[in-house]
């Protein structure tokens, strides 16, 4: 692959998969890029033949040569040992060869990485992030995990599970999590665990957004369940903080729209668990909106 080819990117999600075509001099404006339904209740053999398609639509749409190379965001992470998923939420996947069924079917390398990582490395490169050494790029919504990129290169770690904040526990937290595990930092500040604290503690079943606005209206059990994420999330990402010192934190994810997360009172509340006299570290939401993960996938192959 010469400097300027075309990049190549797929962003497999539990919904879409989507497909883009990028000019790496100028990585945030597309050539081309669409999408097709996952389809995941359809089992394994199908959410591949959707990933088929999207690379066969590009090459129509595109008329550019078959590509050499593309990179893909998966739900899970590829294990270094076998080189089969682990991990997804798409279950489906778990122990599947994508990488290399993918490699046979369409006769190109694929360069896979965590849906998460692939955030993190556009918000890195293209971003909030951009022209910082050490970026932390956390999701925050339906479930929570996060990438890392240093030096504008992804860290996968020994057993690919870097940046798996998302499943270390909480004080006092006992609550079972899909991992089987208890007290998850999941089962606390994501989304629906926040909709479910509203509810089991006497408010209607709504969404999280609908809780943000009853808290604005000045409802005390929706301020007590935005005021049990800015302690939590403090909680979770001061220990991450004191392991990696990153010099910017970018927020993704649906929880990460929420206002509260920016505020200096969680910068304060972070700063008592931090092993530091002061918290300087930049907390900013994301700059590339839904495109980020299907960017960071393409990105994988510059």
């Amino acid at each position: 692959m010469t400097p300027n080819s075309p990049l190549w990117g797929i962003d497999l999600g539990g919904t879409k998969v989507e497909g883009v075509i990028m000019d790496p001099q100028i990585p945030t404006m597309p050539l081309h890029r669409l999408r097709r339904d996952t389809g995941a209740v359809n089992g394994y053999g199908h959410i591949l033949s959707q990933i088929i398609a999207v690379v066969c639509d590009l090459e129509a749409a595109s008329g550019l040569s078959h590509p050499t190379r593309i990179g893909i965001g998966t739900p899970g992470v590829v294990d270094p040992a076998k080189g089969s998923l682990k991990n997804s939420n798409t279950t489906c996947l778990n122990g599947r060869p994508l990488r290399d069924d993918l490699a046979g079917a369409l006769n190109c390398d694929f360069v896979m990485a965590n849906d998460a990582n692939c955030f993190a490395l556009a918000e890195a490169l293209c971003g909030a992030g951009c022209h910082s050494d050490v970026v932390l790029g956390l999701i925050l919504g339906t479930g929570v995990g996060s990438g890392i990129v240093i030096n504008r290169q992804v860290l996968n770690g020994h057993h690919g599970i870097a940046g798996e904040w998302g499943h270390n526990p909480l004080c006092g937290e006992s609550r079972l999590c899909y991992c089987g595990r208890k007290g998850c930092i999941e089962t606390v500040i994501a989304g629906p665990s926040l909709e479910r604290y509203y509810h089991e503690n006497g408010g209607d079943k709504v969404s999280l957004p609908q809780i943000v606005l009853r808290s604005d209206a000045g409802e005390s059990l929706a301020t007590q369940t935005l005021e049990l994420l800015r302690a939590k999330f403090a909680e979770a990402i001061a220990a991450v903080i004191n392991i990696l010192d990153p010099d910017v934190i970018v927020v993704g994810g649906g929880v990460g729209n929420i206002p509260l997360l920016y505020e200096e009172a969680t910068r304060e509340a972070i700063l008592r668990h931090l092993f530091n006299p002061e918290m300087t570290t930049r907390l900013v939401p994301p700059q590339l909106g839904d495109s980020a993960g299907v960017f960071g996938a393409a990105l994988l192959t510059a």
